[in-house]
């Protein structure tokens, strides 16, 4: 047994080291990630939120060790995402994150700190406290500035809702902008709500139009929880993202944005499961010259032998084996009873390369 567990220490040592290599050399592939955290709380009441729930005296009895665990098995997810191309995703959009402290916790688990992210993240008005935010690999992304957006809807001044985070900066010396949003939920159903989403999706595409007609060469990705699907009118029509009707990118107009996932739901494919059917609310959408490289070098790519540009994130360790949730990817919680699970959304995942 010793000699295993000497041999399996061994086996993480070397893969810390390729990782290590590999990103102290040129880098020729960048994967971006988005991931739904599913309620990355501290364990702290929050008297200016509705957290309640989400401390030891709360609903979920939410302690340290659950806390620990939590955080352990989004590295694991993370980790396992690092380990396909061995190097650290360059840039992780991330939502359902409670305050900076749980993002400098999970950053500093005992396998995650060897990417040395660093954080962009700001409070938001949401009623619970939940945010968005990046984390960021220094090395390769040359952070200039960030900021958050107020998302204000005009007919709903009671109206609370995550704001947008963005970031801009270089890889390799090419400018780019990210943005990550987690856009208003169905709560009352998908109609009803949609207003919300729609205005959200209308904010996202003027702010990539405002961008990029500053500098048309900079590249933008918009990543998140849409709350819709990809082929749903606020991503196609108001956002404005293509995706692969016919699989034809060389198509795109200048002012097009592309979503790689598109096609991944039409095929059948998706991040969350809802009444024994599969939603692919969690995106990340480009603009044309980041799918075509139509301006400087960098471009998406497809991963060896896939048939997507995008990709989903899932291991079987991270699906719900039984019960009524079968298949369902595996949350923490089945109502308040705690299943140490991971997060009711996969990650989602896209590669940049020259």
């Amino acid at each position: 047994m010793k000699r295993l567990n000497l041999l399996l220490l061994g086996c993480i040592i070397s893969l810390f080291n390729m990782m290590a290599q590999k990103q102290t050399a040129s880098y020729s592939v960048s994967c971006v990630a988005f991931y739904n955290l599913e309620n990355l709380f501290d364990i702290y009441d929050d008297p200016e939120t509705h957290d309640e729930e989400f401390t030891p005296e709360g609903a979920k009895q939410w302690n340290e060790i659950k806390y620990q665990k939590k955080l352990s098995n989004m590295e694991r997810v993370l980790f396992d995402i690092a380990r396909i191309d061995k190097s650290f995703p360059v840039v992780i959009g991330v939502s359902e994150v409670e305050n900076r402290l749980v993002l400098e916790d999970l950053a500093s688990q005992p396998k995650l700190k060897h990417g040395n992210y660093r954080i962009v993240h700001f409070d938001s008005p949401d009623a619970r406290g939940v945010d968005v935010a990046f984390l960021y690999r220094a090395d390769v992304f040359k952070l200039e500035g960030s900021d958050n957006i107020k998302l204000n809807v005009p007919e709903l001044p009671n109206f609370r809702t995550r704001d947008l985070v963005v970031m801009w900066g270089t890889i390799e010396g090419e400018p780019f902008y990210f943005l990550v949003s987690h856009w208003p939920s169905r709560l009352g159903g998908k109609e009803r709500s949609q207003y919300s989403r729609d205005f959200v999706a209308e904010k996202c595409k003027h702010i990539c139009d405002s961008v990029r007609s500053v500098n048309p060469a900079t590249k933008v990705v918009i990543m998140g929880d849409f709350n819709d699907d990809a082929t749903d009118a606020s991503v196609t029509d108001i956002l404005g993202a293509k995706g692969d009707k016919k699989g034809k990118i060389k198509d795109l107009q200048p002012n097009d944005m592309y979503n790689p996932f598109y096609s991944m739901l039409k095929a059948g494919y998706g991040t969350l499961g809802y009444r024994d059917s599969w939603n692919l609310f969690d995106n990340i959408v480009v603009s044309e010259n980041l799918a075509t490289g139509s301006t400087g070098s960098l471009k998406i790519q497809k991963k060896e032998g896939a048939k997507f540009y995008g990709n989903i994130f899932y291991r079987p360790y991270m699906i719900q084996q039984e019960g009524q949730y079968k298949n369902y990817p595996l949350r923490s919680f089945v109502g308040s009873n705690f299943q140490n699970g991971y997060s009711d959304h996969f990650p989602v995942y896209i590669y940049i390369s020259k």
